[in-house]
């Protein structure tokens, strides 16, 4: 067995989603949304540290990953993004792990079939494919779909899940 966790990063909304893999099968463990806290910037960063540092020690995952930031046309906005995305992937390599990292189109097409659908269909997906999992909002759902994307490109089912499995 194989412990993911995908991460959606955002400064206000850190989703993020646990999936245990055995062989081809996907099993929801937990997911939410880190909601930072404090009116300045680096208050915010650490709120989002700390809440996401628990969820490392309550679920202890073998494999993390993170959706990469994409530009937009507020340049202001774009960076405050990539802050937030620091921090998502500071808190695995503290625990200690490589992060995959996947372009949101990747992740989509991952899970949907198509690399432009929207966040309704990410949603519908996830829960296909996570039946009876309660999932907490959207940005929940897309770290669940990340984590399904790393299950199929990067982790549980390749070289990286091998090496783990003879560590253990």
């Amino acid at each position: 067995m194989v412990r993911i966790i995908g991460i959606d990063p955002g400064l206000r909304n850190l989703g993020w989603g646990v999936v245990d893999v055995v062989g081809s099968k996907t099993t929801h463990v937990a997911n939410g949304i880190c909601r930072s806290t404090g009116e300045a910037l680096s208050a915010r960063l650490l709120s989002l540290h700390v809440q996401l540092s628990a969820i490392f020690a309550q679920f202890l995952p073998d494999q993390a990953a993170v959706e990469q930031t994409f530009v937009n046309k507020d340049g202001a906005g774009t960076l405050k993004l990539g802050q937030a995305r620091g921090i998502a992937m500071l808190v695995p390599a503290q625990a200690g792990l490589s992060v995959g990292e996947y372009a949101p189109n990747t992740v989509k097409k991952a899970v949907v079939g198509v690399g432009h659908a929207d966040k309704n269909q990410v949603l519908h997906m996830v829960q296909m494919q996570l039946p009876g999992a309660v999932i907490a909002g959207p940005d929940a759902a897309d770290a669940l779909a990340i984590a399904i994307c790393h299950a199929h490109y990067g982790g549980a089912s390749g070289l990286s899940a091998a090496i783990e499995r003879a560590r253990a």
